[in-house]
């Protein structure tokens, strides 16, 4: 149906039909590029290094391109379209799994009282330009066939809980390019549907019409636009002025949503080509080609989609930290986007043969307003109630987990303990049985352990410990008594001996005494930072 019609129509069966399609997009996208994710910043992937596709590439339950997704879909499902943002941020706080960049630092603000939109504004997440929701709001317009506005109201919602201004536009851009795929095979013209739901003063707004004019002028030189983008969105200051990093990483979203377009733009249509041409790029090369994969597929629908892309798909497996398995996914969608057409001034119909129709209002979307991270407006002073962070608190992983360590310790209690690296108890670990391992919390956050101890007058008291560091990383172990610092030790290949560090501390001076002894496990480079537990003992003489 032409673009002047007042009304769009799509059958449901179609739409189930397009929406699978765009969700197994994603996880080609990411799977086929997951091997480059980073390896290339600042330069071109040569071809020779492009990752041959393999049928097994699809299964990508484990992604945080698609799990973050599950989190917002499951709060939609469970309080419908209207969700407010509060709504939204708690149930982000609740979520268990490991995070990087903006998304890490917008949970960290949740948990700790920060209530959205200020959890994403910059003056609390210097993230808050990265790419966090541009990779995770293809559910935005998967479940908003035709409606473009979803997107972005959805984008005011779940993309302020991380992100601001450039970083909420990338999101909201993505959505309205999936909400018209489903009507439109064109890649300009989807590219251009997807820049009228944002701000058009905005730099992510700046940096897509170039890319289109680029594109106009170069149309068979990818890599010659290539340059022009780099030049101006990853070596010119005036558009890195909130950027997390400065130097050729660059996880800015507006740099990586223009490596999306030119993989729609350049691939023409073509799998291979649109998927390729996005990894290429480099940076996020591997959220990149998933956010044009699900685009292009949504064009093109699951029923035409080549066998090789779909072979090895199992719609029984299920998601990582979620409830949805494939199939239960497109359910929820489907019901999901019922809501959506009726919310947005639609109807739902029979035809002659009695199957669902729906028909969708042909409305130009509304952009947010225009906020920029560099000169953002005002906080709004958003905190969550005492009421809502006993919501927040009841985290029922992190009891399990302290209780886990309670049981495995005899009485010691953890404390801030990260999600990062999966802690909890191994059955084995590097040549010892029963291993705990914990992370810390973040950054400037150690995980500790802490026990009071009655120590019994004219005895010697020991406090034996058994750590170890993963092959990657080391940790610092420190060790406190009534809260003075009594051992720092690095623990790290050049302190432990085949990766353990056996380690026996006097505690003679306090006999007599009840002493308060906490065991941090704090960071010392934010990489592999994981604290292996295995021992931890009083020892009486």
């Amino acid at each position: 149906m032409p673009a002047s019609a007042p009304w769009l129509r799509i059958s449901a069966d179609e739409y189930l039909d397009r929406m699978k399609a765009g969700w197994i997009g994603q996880m080609v996208g990411v799977g086929w590029g997951a091997p480059t994710e980073f390896r290339y910043t600042g330069a071109i992937i040569p071809e020779a290094e492009v990752p041959a596709w393999r049928p097994e590439m699809v299964s990508q339950f484990w992604q945080d391109d698609l799990y973050v997704e599950m989190t917002f879909l499951r709060t939609l499902e469970q309080h419908g379209l209207k969700v407010n943002i509060r709504q939204a941020g708690i149930d982000f706080a609740n979520s268990r799994y490991p995070l990087w960049h903006a998304n890490r630092q917008g949970r960290e603000n949740l948990r700790n009282g920060i209530a959205p939109p200020d959890s994403g504004h910059p003056q609390f997440n210097p993230h808050a330009d990265d790419i966090d929701y541009q990779i995770e709001a293809d559910f935005s317009g998967l479940i908003a066939p035709g409606i473009p506005q979803a997107a972005v109201d959805l984008g005011e919602v779940f993309g302020r809980l991380m992100n601001y201004g450039d970083g909420v536009y990338g999101g909201q851009f993505v959505g309205g390019m999936y909400a018209t795929a489903f009507f439109e095979s064109d890649p300009v013209k989807i590219v251009e549907a997807g820049l009228r739901c944002i701000p058009s003063r905005s730099q992510y707004a700046e940096a897509i019409r170039d890319v289109l004019r680029w594109y106009r002028q170069y149309p068979n030189e990818w890599q010659r636009t290539w340059e022009l983008v780099e030049r101006k969105y990853n070596r010119t200051p005036e558009y890195r002025r909130f950027s997390c990093t400065k130097g050729e990483f660059n996880i800015d979203a507006k740099l990586n949503g223009a490596y999306i377009v030119m993989g729609l733009l350049y691939g023409g249509g073509d799998i291979e080509r649109t998927i390729t041409v996005a990894m290429r790029c480099g940076q996020d090369s591997d959220c990149n080609p998933s956010n044009a994969g699900g685009i292009l597929f949504t064009t093109i629908g699951y029923a035409r989609l080549p066998e090789r892309f779909k072979l090895h798909l199992d719609p029984k497996a299920t998601f990582a930290f979620s409830e949805y398995t494939f199939d239960r996914l497109v359910d929820v969608c489907l019901r999901l986007a019922r809501q959506a057409v009726i919310r947005y001034g639609g109807r739902i119909q029979r035809d002659g043969s009695g199957k669902e129709v729906w028909l969708i209002p042909v409305r130009p979307p509304r952009p947010s307003r225009l906020v920029q991270s560099w000169s953002p407006e005002r906080i709004a002073g958003a905190r969550f109630s005492l009421a809502e962070m006993a919501r927040i608190r009841e985290l029922p992983w992190a009891k399990a987990l302290a209780k886990s360590f309670e049981e495995w310790s005899s009485g010691w209690t953890l404390l801030d303990c990260g999600e990062d690296m999966e802690p909890g108890l191994r059955q084995e670990w590097n040549g010892r049985r029963n291993v705990f391992v914990t992370h810390p919390l973040n950054q400037q956050t150690a995980c500790r352990i802490v026990r009071t101890l009655n120590l019994p007058a004219g005895r010697k008291s020991l406090l034996k410990l058994t750590v170890g560091h993963h092959p990657q990383g080391d940790w610092t172990l420190v060790v406190k008594a009534n809260g003075e610092q009594i051992l720092r030790q690095v623990v790290g290949r050049e302190t432990a001996r085949n990766g353990w560090l056996d380690v026996a501390i006097d505690l003679s001076r306090y006999a007599g005494q009840s002493v308060r002894v906490e065991l941090l496990n704090e960071p010392s480079g934010w990489s592999w930072e994981a604290g292996y537990w295995a021992q931890i003992a009083i020892e009486e003489r």
